[in-house]
């Protein structure tokens, strides 16, 4: 992003991070939310515990600079924080609940942490970040060398260079990070870990954006049901194909690992307790961050998930049928309205338009799951002759065992070192038709290591009986899908 001046005067007047540092209230505002948001790292609070903490904070800072500092009631504050004319709260109800919800909006996070940078620093190191800087070039020009020779060169020369090291250790020659080395790593680790945490906030609300276009988009959609759901999966695919989605979950692959959970908590653990690393009285969640790590990718998770539940939901025949009805309503409406602005009716007569009452089960928000394998509509597309995909199958509320789906993965992976999709449909045929071969396909990408041969396609049957008794034979072509042990 360039910043010259229309570009900042746009954020100026319309981000929320700006908003805040330039309202009157930001020191509340700031200090406020951080120390219950950002500090213990907590993701979600219910209003009556968030409006308590700020109503003590309110009494607080009363009795100290006097009653007419904060006249409003917290709970005012809170809504005022959370408008949109705002947006440093992200208010919703989350599902089960009647009781709103309050999280902080990325915007609000960048600005706080930007905050946290003013204050002046007793020590400033610039030695580790050269270093990171310098290593993260290396890793690219390396990993992105074609030439074998080059790269088995480079190898050899990281292996000599190991096998000096040791002959040194060896001989008594070890050479230690002093003092200021090890203050000045540690300082750039906590600084990094925190930013780690901010990043959740924002994948976040990226689901969430996309979750709003999808459901803008289906609101408005006035073409066939299969196309809307080619295009909505298709944005989903992009979505998880982007550098933010693989960088995700290549994250989210490592930290679930319980190998490197314990490995990482073995160099915590020492680390802390080094002399010159004590003496910076690091905080106490510094121990356990990277289990703040996983509460914070779990709450991701867990909303995208959600998302993907409640779009399903709002997907289904019924909701579908009612937005075409509503629209249709509203086309109604429109074209009458310009019928009687082209036409006036005579006299004080007064136009009236029938049948417009709609009863709308608007759905809360909820996350986007997008799996990490997963062939789009097009590909998996039903071979019954109709031009128009009959989605109602996948989007019906059918309850798949999974876990029966993965027991049946693993017991024909102990027989043999890899085995495809169509070979475990055909030993054990599909009982819930489409439902089931999504579900198998989000075990590929969740559970089990897999590869997709987009050379070779394979067609998988199963059949049904329809609400009549009348049986049915149905097929998807998708690529070759393998599940392979270890």
């Amino acid at each position: 992003m360039t910043l010259d001046y229309a570009t900042l005067d746009l954020l100026r007047q319309n981000h929320p991070a700006w908003r805040l540092l330039r309202s009157d209230h930001a020191p509340l505002v700031a200090s406020f939310l951080q120390r219950v948001f950002i500090a213990p790292n907590v993701r979600v609070m219910v209003q009556a515990d968030l409006a308590e903490a700020l109503e003590d904070e309110l009494f607080a800072l009363r009795d100290r600079f006097g009653a007419e500092l904060f006249p409003k009631a917290a709970l005012d504050y809170l809504n005022d924080w959370a408008a949109n004319d705002k947006g440093w709260l992200r208010k919703f109800y989350a599902q089960g609940s009647d009781e709103p919800h309050f999280d902080l909006t990325p915007a609000t996070e960048k600005a706080i942490a930007w905050l946290a940078t003013l204050a002046a620093r007793s020590f400033v190191g610039t030695e580790s970040r050269l270093l990171t800087l310098f290593e993260l070039l290396k890793q690219m020009s390396e990993g992105s060398e074609t030439d074998p020779q080059t790269r088995i060169a480079e190898l050899q020369r990281r292996r000599d260079d190991i096998d000096a090291e040791i002959e040194r250790v060896l001989s008594g020659d070890m050479p230690l990070l002093d003092d200021s080395a090890l203050r000045d790593r540690f300082q750039q680790f906590v600084a990094m870990a925190r930013e780690l945490l901010t990043d959740f906030r924002e994948v976040e609300h990226n689901f969430r954006g996309l979750d709003r276009r999808v459901r803008e988009r289906i609101a408005l959609w006035e073409g066939a049901k299969g196309a809307l759901l080619e295009e909505i999966m298709g944005e989903r695919d992009a979505i998880s194909d982007s550098d933010q989605g693989r960088s995700f979950r290549a994250f989210w692959d490592f930290l679930m690992s319980s190998s490197r959970q314990d490995e990482l908590s073995a160099l915590l653990e020492r680390v802390l307790t080094l002399p010159a690393v004590a003496e910076l009285r690091p905080d106490a969640r510094t121990r356990r961050v990277h289990y703040d790590w996983l509460e914070a990718g779990e709450h991701t998770q867990r909303t995208v998930a959600q998302l993907s539940q409640q779009l399903r939901r709002f997907l289904d025949d019924q909701a579908w049928l009612e937005n075409r009805r509503i629209m249709d309503i509203l086309h109604g409406i429109e074209a009458k309205a310009l019928a009687v602005r082209e036409t006036p009716p005579p006299g004080n007569e007064v136009m009236s338009i029938a049948d417009t009452a709609a009863a709308i089960e608007l759905p809360m928000e909820r996350p986007l799951y997008t799996p990490p394998i997963k062939p789009s509509i097009a590909d998996l597309a039903l071979e019954s002759g109709d031009e128009d995909v009959d989605a109602a199958v996948l989007f019906s509320q059918v309850v798949v065992d999974r876990a029966q789906l993965a027991r049946h993965i693993r017991q024909a992976l102990q027989e043999r070192t890899q085995v495809t999709l169509r070979e475990l449909c055909e030993t054990r045929p599909l009982e819930h038709g489409l439902a089931e071969l999504v579900a198998y396909l989000q075990l590929a990408g969740d559970s089990f290591k897999s590869v997709i041969d987009e050379d070779v396609s394979e067609l998988i049957v199963w059949r049904g009986a329809g609400p009549d008794g009348q049986e049915y034979v149905k097929q998807a072509r998708l690529s070759r899908v393998i599940f392979v042990s270890g």
